[in-house]
């Protein structure tokens, strides 16, 4: 009872937040735009269109508007993937959007709640017109974004952008969360071509469209041409000229007779021979003499084949533009269904992106980590039971 009560109390302390952030939300929209936002409240199914791919063939899957199994707040419903080993498609259509001198930041949240074995947990914007009761993993898309996971091997995030046609993947190995707690993944592309990626608010990579696509040429290349300088000095230490053998260095013998050996008292020089005390390595001798390292003064640094402009290279000025954006859909394969979908946004401002991520995520990741736990246990317990009476 007790452990009920304090769960009814902080869900009302989590309802109370989550009224105080959505009027402060409201005042950040005064200086952003929001081009599309999804919570998959009431009526959510008046703007996806659920395609008919793979339906034919029997291999379709459904959506369940659901919080899941469970949940930091049960009335926080997205949409969730039904149906083992099936394709779920599904689609919205967004106000047109350039993002030609804006930002675009692309966020949402998905939790497996499944243990996942293989398939796709990522979103995609589209251009141009899409039918959407078609609408397939062979539809074109401008950006493509989120986890992927397959096996032990494969825990990827994707994030593909589409240039003059051609789908180009990000080229650093960006791994995604593989618990079964809920997750935000935020994109955010500037109109300098620079990028931040987000998971849970935290900034996990940035960078720049030039340098982490092979969309352009580089800007530099090696110069292959290049020849070390007949004058460079590369030794970083030289023998000392000005250093001078001892005197007597090289008479010093290698070994010497130990002078703690004592001629035995039964020996006998004519029948043993002249006794000799064993010789012992010189603790003087201290081997080839050498000019000992010194700092070279003249010392220039390991060399380096320079970079010189790459004479491929065009700049486009335009290169982190993408066809104008008129849809977002979920396309993804899975082994085994169960993922939340939920709390989509494309917008303009990385401030309102962040606030909507506090109210939604924020405010609830505690509760769901305990309720999911609490799961947990309820499910290993069904589990020993059932052992018993087998």
């Amino acid at each position: 009872m007790g452990s009920s009560r304090r769960r009814g109390d902080r869900q009302l302390q989590f309802q109370l937040l989550h009224r105080l952030l959505a009027l402060s939300s409201l005042l950040l929209l005064a200086s952003g735009e929001v081009i599309f936002e999804e919570r998959f409240e009431d009526g959510w199914e008046t703007r996806w269109v659920k395609s008919d791919w793979k339906k034919s063939e029997g291999k379709a899957g459904m959506f369940k508007h659901t919080a899941g199994k469970y949940s930091g707040d049960p009335d926080d419903k997205g949409i969730q993937t039904t149906i083992d080993a099936r394709h779920f498609a599904i689609s919205a259509k967004i106000p047109e959007f350039s993002n030609k001198g804006r930002t675009l930041v692309v966020q949402y949240s998905i939790k497996f709640e499944q243990e996942i074995e293989c398939g796709g947990g990522y979103i995609k914007l589209m251009s141009g017109y899409v039918n959407q009761k078609k609408y397939s993993g062979d539809t074109p898309y401008s950006l493509m974004f989120g986890p992927d996971i397959c096996g032990t091997q494969t825990k990827k995030l994707h994030l593909i952008l589409s240039y003059q046609g051609q789908n180009y993947p990000i080229k650093k190995d960006l791994q995604c969360e593989t618990d079964r707690l809920t997750h935000v993944y935020t994109f955010i592309l500037r109109p300098d071509a620079s990028y931040s990626l987000l998971v849970d608010n935290r900034e996990r990579e940035s960078g720049s469209m030039y340098t982490d696509w092979d969309i352009l040429p580089p800007r530099k290349i090696k110069d292959v041409g290049a020849k070390k300088p007949k004058d460079w000095d590369d030794r970083e230490y030289i023998e000392d000229p000005d250093a001078v053998k001892p005197e007597g260095y090289d008479s010093i013998p290698r070994e010497i007779p130990d002078p703690k050996d004592k001629k035995p008292d039964t020996w006998d020089d004519d029948d043993d021979g002249i006794w000799k005390p064993r010789r012992i390595p010189n603790p003087a001798y201290k081997g080839q003499w050498k000019r000992k390292k010194i700092k070279n003064p003249n010392y220039k640094g390991k060399w380096k084949i320079p970079w010189i402009d790459n004479p491929e290279f065009e700049d486009d000025p335009d290169l982190y533009v993408l066809k104008p954006l008129k849809y977002i859909g979920i396309e993804v394969w899975q082994v085994k269904a169960g993922s939340v979908f939920d709390n989509i946004l494309i917008c303009d401002d990385p401030e309102y992106a962040k606030q909507v991520a506090d109210e939604t995520w924020g405010a609830n990741k505690e509760a769901e980590k305990e309720a999911f736990e609490e799961a947990e246990k309820e499910r290993k317990a069904r589990e020993d039971k059932v052992k018993i009476f087998n």
